[in-house]
This record gives C-alpha cells, structure tokens and sequence, in this order.
C-alpha cells in the first residue's frame, strides 16, 4: 500500500484526526500547539499524527488535502483547515457543534 492509501485510511479511520508538528503533549510548532489546546478545550477525543516524525506524511498530506501548512483539521474525513481557522470556528461556537457531532457518530 502506497502513502496516499495509508493516508486515506488513516484518515478515514479516525472520525477526529489532527495532523500536527510534534504531539498535543510536546507540540514543535505554535501553530500546532494552539490547534491542539482547542481541540482539548472542546473535551473530545482527536487523534493526532506528528508529521515531523512521518516525512512521507509531510510531503503528502499537503497535495491530497489541498493545504499547503501544518496543522491540519479532518473531521469525519473532511478537511476543515489550519490554525486560524480553527480559532475562528472555536470562537463561533462552530467547531464544539462539529467535533460533538462527529464524536456521537463513533458512540
């Protein structure tokens, strides 16, 4: 299996999936250390994937998302975007209603 079936599957597998510099425990970026702390914030269960430690993910991910940075947001294998726009979903309200949504559907 090629890195972009991994990916899908990865991906598919995992109803909340952040693609991120380092872990939510030990972030590498400030981008990805604020993705994470919303998404902790919101107190649902993500999975994340460190894409420094994967470079085939880090070279991949940004051609089949059509993202070109880190860190990146997939919910029910959508793409919903990077930092900023993680900021601004959370503060709208948008993204609680989204992960709370995607999180029933795996219970």
């Amino acid at each position: 299996m090629g890195i972009l079936e991994d990916l899908q599957q990865t991906i598919a597998a995992n109803p909340i999936i952040l693609f991120m510099k380092g872990t939510p425990q030990a972030p590498q970026c400030g981008f990805s250390k604020t993705a994470a702390q919303i998404l902790r914030d919101c107190g649902i269960e993500f999975a994340t994937v460190d894409v420094l430690a994967n470079p085939a993910i880090r070279q991949t991910l940004p051609s089949y998302s059509n993202w070109p940075t880190f860190p990146q947001l997939f919910v029910n294998n959508e793409l919903v975007g990077g930092c900023d726009i993680l900021i601004e979903l959370h503060q709208d309200g948008q993204l609680q209603k989204m992960l709370q949504t995607a999180a029933n559907k795996v219970h």
